[in-house]
């Protein structure tokens, strides 16, 4: 009996799939190599909470590195690094590698906006002398989970006369933050009786932002009157600037470690600065790679990649034909030889609302970077589904680099769903792979990663760029 149970033992271990903590298969000394790398990442995901922010962070790490802009008429060697910026909204590198581009490039793709309240155009107005700024939400949220949390205010105004001025209140030492308010329980039965979805409405999503007149004159309005003369001592806008401003409402305060074990980190915007992080820090550390490695940081992924800085637009394929042209070969021939990680997160498995999941097919924290092989809903609409042959190339790849992986997909079929840009870039006729990090609390103003699979995030992007 026993002799059988240890054939049975063997077999399952050669046959079967077991899912394993990923803390559990570090390979001796990588811990602190994922200690290293989330602190970094902290650092990133505390100064880069708006895509402009985090295209300039990364506009500085590649000039700091040596990259240049791309110029479709300069002749570029193995090593060579440029990049191009779109707009300050999204970023383009490359790391020219051994062989021509003509024989395809190695593609990280994600996208550095995330879910917020942007200011409408005509914001500020005062009711019964609180001045509160109108927002309109930016990408899918759940709004009852954006009252009363401090908020602080990023962006830019274009003044009247042209200048631009940058914003940043409520993050740095001794600014003031905003809130948007919500009823107390005590007066709340009206409210309670609303849907979920509807506890909290788009139009009561307003931002306090100041309660004191500007004097004691029976003038009307001398809360919001206050509130002109600050932005105006502070940035020289008056009201009608607001038109030219894109201002966003993001939540205030630097990411943290959470559980007694600091295994994982918590903050705003991680979808999807969880993935364009370990994509950026696997280019910048390629020195001569076999295949030319190309970055993508992106925007208006939440709201469709839509515009001119989305991935619908043609900014990425103009980067491709310019590096086409610089080695006399056609970007067609590119695209067609070329293969692509759409870095982009995944919904962790959370089982306070397991019902959501369908569970041997969900993706866990701590279980490493997931490989979704197709996104969409209900019957694969609107997604890039990679063959088999591609799936399998990635999968050989990660084992053979010890990259800690899983695989994933977003909750139960009939359940909703969601994209990334990986259908986009496979259009191009590019070969397309979702690849990131499971993420608890997903669009919520505090997300929730585990550390260690930023890092195999990280690792295995490396590993498809240097292979």
């Amino acid at each position: 009996m026993a002799e059988q149970t240890s054939k049975a033992a063997e077999l399952k271990k050669q046959l079967a799939e077991t899912r394993q903590n990923g803390w559990n298969r570090l390979a001796a000394g990588e811990e602190q190599a994922v200690e290293e790398f989330c602190k970094g990442y902290m650092d990133f995901l505390a100064e880069a909470k708006t895509e402009r922010e985090a295209a300039a962070w990364a506009t500085r790490a590649l000039e700091a590195a040596g990259f240049v802009p791309l110029m479709p008429d300069a002749a570029y060697k193995p090593g060579d690094r440029v990049y191009r910026v779109n707009r300050d909204k999204a970023v383009v590198l490359a790391v020219i590698g051994k062989r021509s581009p003509r024989e395809g490039v190695r593609i990280a793709a994600a996208h550095i906006d995330s879910p917020r309240l942007d200011l409408k155009q005509h914001p500020l107005y005062e009711a019964d002398e609180l001045a509160y700024l109108k927002t309109h939400y930016y990408g899918g949220i759940r709004k009852y989970q954006w009252p009363t949390v401090p908020m602080a205010l990023h962006g830019v105004v274009v003044l009247r006369d042209g200048s631009r001025q940058t914003v940043n209140i409520g993050d740095q030492p001794g600014d003031p933050c905003f809130v948007v308010t919500d009823l107390l329980p005590h007066l709340a039965a009206s409210q309670d009786k609303r849907t979920l979805s509807d506890g909290v409405r788009g139009e009561e999503l307003n931002l306090l932002v100041g309660s004191r007149p500007f004097n004691n004159d029976e003038e009307s309005e001398q809360v919001k009157l206050r509130v002109l003369q600050l932005l105006f001592e502070r940035y020289g806008m008056c009201e009608a600037d607001f038109l030219s401003a894109e201002l966003e409402a993001v939540p205030a305060g630097r990411p943290v470690e959470i559980g007694f074990d600091r295994s994982m980190i918590g903050g705003y915007g991680q979808d999807d600065r969880v993935c364009a992080y370990p994509a950026l820090m696997a280019a910048l550390q390629l020195d001569q790679p076999e295949y030319t490695a190309v970055t993508v940081l992106t925007d208006k992924e939440e709201t469709g990649s839509d515009g001119n800085t989305g991935l619908q637009s043609a900014y990425f394929r103009y980067f491709i034909e310019d590096l086409a042209e610089a080695f006399g070969c056609r970007a067609r021939e590119i695209f067609s030889a070329s293969t692509c990680l759409s870095a982009d997160v995944n919904a962790a498995y959370d089982p306070t609302f397991a019902d959501a999941f369908e569970k041997r097919n969900a993706s866990y924290l701590g279980s490493g970077a997931v490989i979704t092989k197709y996104t969409g809903a209900r019957g694969k609409y609107d997604t890039s589904d990679a063959s088999a042959e591609f799936t399998g190339d990635i999968r050989r790849r990660m084992d053979a680099a010890g990259v800690v992986w899983q695989t994933g997909e977003l909750g139960k079929v009939d359940n909703g769903g969601g994209g990334t840009v990986a259908k986009y870039i496979a259009n191009l006729d590019v070969d397309t792979i979702d690849l990131g990090v499971p993420v608890l609390c997903m669009h919520a103003p505090f997300e929730v990663v585990s550390k260690v699979d930023v890092y195999m995030t990280y690792r295995a992007i490396a590993v498809f760029f240097g292979d």
